[in-house]
C-alpha cells in the first residue's frame, strides 16, 4: 500500500478493553453509592461512542450535569485501572507496529476519554511506535474531524484509516482517508478498501494493497 500513514482506532482495533472498563466502572460506581452496574457485553455494545453519547445511555435517569459527572468519574477511574492492569491487546500486536513504523508514521485516533490512549501505550510501552494521537476527550471533535486534523498537522496526503465499526468507516471516508475494516472487532461496515481478519495481518496487506 502506497500509505504515508497509519492510523488506527483503538477499541475492536487494537485490543478489547471492555472486561476491565466495566470492573473499574462498577467499582467506581459501588464508591461513589450509585446503584447502577454495567456488564462487559454493555461496554462492548458502546464501543466507539463519545463519552457524552455514553453518559447519557447508562446515566439517562439522571440530569445531564450530573451524567457527566458519574461519567468522568468512571473515565478517571477506569484510566488508572487501565494503565495498570491493561486489556486484551490483539494478536503479535508490537510486532505489527515495529514492522509497519519502517514503512510510514503511525497515529491513534479515537472517540474516547483524554488519557485513554496513553493507557493504551504506557501499559504496553507501545509509545515509540506512534508518531501522534488524538481523541474526543482532548477537543471534542467527532472523529472524522480528529482523522482529518492528524492528517493535516502531520501532512499526510494518502492516509489510511484502520477501525471495526460503520462508524470507523464513515469518518474515515468523510476525513478523505481510505478504509481498512477490522473485521475481527466489534462491528460491520458497509464498505472499505480492504478487510483484515486479524491485526497482524495488515502486515501482508500493505505489501500487495
Amino acid at each position: 500500500m502506497n500509505a504515508d500513514g497509519i492510523i488506527f482506532d483503538v477499541d475492536g482495533t487494537l485490543w478489547d478493553s471492555s472486561k476491565g472498563v466495566a470492573d473499574s466502572w462498577n467499582e467506581a460506581l459501588a464508591q461513589n453509592d450509585i446503584d447502577i452496574r454495567i456488564t462487559q457485553a454493555d461496554i462492548q455494545g458502546i464501543m466507539g461512542l463519545t463519552m457524552d453519547v455514553i453518559a447519557d445511555k447508562f446515566f439517562g435517569k439522571y440530569p445531564k450535569e450530573r451524567r457527566m459527572e458519574i461519567m468522568e468519574l468512571c473515565a478517571s477511574h477506569e484510566n488508572d485501572y487501565l494503565a495498570e492492569h491493561g486489556g486484551e491487546i490483539y494478536d503479535k500486536a508490537e510486532e505489527t507496529f515495529a514492522y509497519l513504523k519502517e514503512r510510514c508514521p503511525l497515529f491513534i485516533v479515537s472517540n474516547c476519554q483524554q488519557g485513554y490512549i496513553e493507557c493504551f501505550l504506557k501499559h504496553y510501552k507501545l509509545g515509540k511506535y506512534f508518531t501522534d494521537h488524538i481523541c474526543w476527550g482532548d477537543n471534542l471533535l467527532k472523529k472524522g474531524d480528529n482523522i482529518k486534523l492528524i492528517i493535516e498537522r502531520n501532512g499526510l496526503k494518502n492516509a489510511v484509516y484502520v477501525g471495526d465499526t460503520q462508524g470507523d468507516c464513515d469518518s474515515a471516508y468523510y476525513a478523505g482517508a481510505k478504509f481498512i475494516h477490522a473485521a475481527y472487532g466489534f462491528g460491520t461496515a458497509d464498505r472499505s478498501d480492504a478487510s483484515i481478519e486479524s491485526l497482524s495481518s495488515l502486515t501482508e496487506l500493505m505489501k500487495v494493497y
